[in-house]
């Protein structure tokens, strides 16, 4: 399901000699930002020399070898010299055409190093057409302006800020015309490259009067989307599942009774409904109907339904339902605990229950159910600490002082090297004091907040359970 995505983002404005652009810069920083938000692992290099672009491909070849998909970009000047493209760097001679061959970098070198990767698709975007004084005081002819045409090996997307000859217009404001309408277009979810990037065009047309055309030229095979929804991502049930609002009740269907009557929020219809599922009627049931069950009997636990808790306490003990089957009834938990009725990440996890449900994690049973959580959290990876659903053990340092009543009053919490302890982002107070708790309750603060399971957090503190303990109001260690 997860996708390998590798970047290598390159923006030039410091030429010399009053031949500097204001835009490059600021593209390359733009794009990694979103590039990294949509989970690509980036090597970024600004105001680069052709040795700096080379030694950056070749780190590029190793990212390139351990991905499924390879993107280049480069925001700056460049120029074709006999049908062969250059992109101009910092220290690039502009004496003449001989001199700025010799010192530029050849595009040909990046497109012929990405496709000798084992990478199956390679992204080529170029904001590399600017207005260079120099090129113009070297008297060519109006078909040598701009980028000539290229060849696109298979498995190849190229995008070029204007269409070959043509000169591209720095922006008005922080991004190139063609940089800004790229991103105004890139999260837009579930739209193929091809397709986003005439939505580019159009942008870029009207931003600039119709006066700058960019181009595109293609030869993947399959679909590629920058921002995949997740019922892109998630094969296994139905968009109507994943985004349950959508998930349509058929009357006189047991199953579907049962979530109907899981959604009143109401412990003495949910407590009913749950104590009638019977493990025949769950076997007889489709899987999408059996993860939006999943879903609500999390929802209702975490509402304060005695008998969907006990559902999940006793999950592990029934022996009568078949594996597939309570894999989908797992999976809807867990998948409600990270995303809401539309199918979004919330924005809040659903953390009531979520030590319950992870403390399935540890029967082998269930591992199918946390490989599939986890696969899909990939892409929210800026939003956890560690993936939920992995194994891997955390380590928290608590730092603390004492009080003149010997209390211990926590100051830092640090999670690899770093203080994660900050302000609840409701909390406009400066200082709200601190209140007493529980060392075990502080532990279970941290689990929840971090989305941590209790087994997989170790807590490093110089106060003892026994200790009295303040925590301070309004502050909080969630991502």
């Amino acid at each position: 399901m997860q996708r390998k995505l590798s970047a290598f983002i390159v923006g030039i404005s410091a030429y010399p000699d009053g031949a500097a652009l204001k835009n490059p810069v600021n593209d390359a920083d733009d794009v990694t930002e979103a590039l990294e938000e949509l989970e690509f692992n980036v090597i970024k290099i600004t105001d680069a020399s052709a040795e700096d672009i080379d030694r950056g491909l070749e780190d590029f070849k190793d990212y390139l070898n351990n991905s499924d998909v390879g993107l280049f970009y480069f925001a700056g000047h460049g120029m074709q010299i006999k049908g062969e493209n250059y992109l101009n760097t910092v220290d690039t001679s502009f004496v003449d055409e001989i001199s700025a061959k010799h010192s530029s970098f050849p595009l040909n070198q990046i497109i012929d190093t990405m496709d000798s990767c084992t990478n199956s698709t390679n992204i080529i975007i170029l904001d590399a057409c600017r207005n260079n004084p120099f090129i113009r005081a070297w008297n060519r002819g109006p078909e040598q302006s701009g980028l000539a045409s290229v060849y696109t090996p298979k498995g190849t997307f190229m995008a070029f800020a204007t269409s070959p000859g043509e000169i591209a217009k720095d922006g008005l404001g922080r991004n190139g015309s063609f940089t800004e309408s790229f991103l105004t277009h890139i999260n837009t979810q579930d739209v193929p490259i091809e397709d986003l990037f005439k939505r580019v065009r159009n942008t870029l047309s009207a931003r600039t009067s119709g006066s700058q055309t960019s181009w595109e030229h293609t030869s993947l095979s399959g679909n590629f989307f920058f921002n995949m929804s997740i019922g892109r991502i998630v094969d296994e049930y139905s968009s109507e599942s994943l985004a349950d609002s959508l998930y349509m009740l058929t009357s006189g269907k047991k199953i579907d009774e049962v979530i109907k009557d899981l959604k009143i929020g109401n412990w003495y219809i949910q407590n009913p409904a749950v104590k009638k599922l019977t493990s025949d009627d769950i076997n007889a049931s489709d899987n999408d109907s059996l993860f939006v069950l999943g879903r609500n009997i999390y929802q209702a636990s975490c509402g304060s339904s005695d008998a969907a808790t006990e559902f999940i306490k006793n999950f592990k003990d029934e022996v009568l339902l078949e594996e597939d089957k309570s894999k989908c009834i797992l999976d809807g938990m867990l998948f409600e605990i990270f995303f809401n009725s539309k199918g979004e990440l919330r924005s809040s996890f659903k953390a009531a229950q979520f030590e319950l449900v992870f403390s399935l994690k540890s029967y082998s049973k269930f591992s199918g159910s946390f490989d599939f959580i986890s696969e899909i959290l990939l892409k929210y990876q800026n939003r956890f600490y560690v993936i939920p659903g992995k194994n891997n053990q955390v380590n928290v340092d608590v730092v603390s002082h004492k009080n003149d009543e010997n209390e211990n009053v926590i100051a830092e919490i640090h999670f690899q090297g770093f203080n994660i302890l900050r302000k609840d982002d409701r909390n406009n107070r400066l200082d709200m004091g601190t209140y007493p708790i529980k060392y075990s309750k502080l532990v279970r603060l941290l689990s929840e907040e971090m989305i941590i399971p209790n087994a997989q957090l170790v807590v490093t503190a110089s106060f003892t359970s026994e200790d009295r303990i303040l925590f301070p109001y309004g502050m909080s260690v969630s991502k």
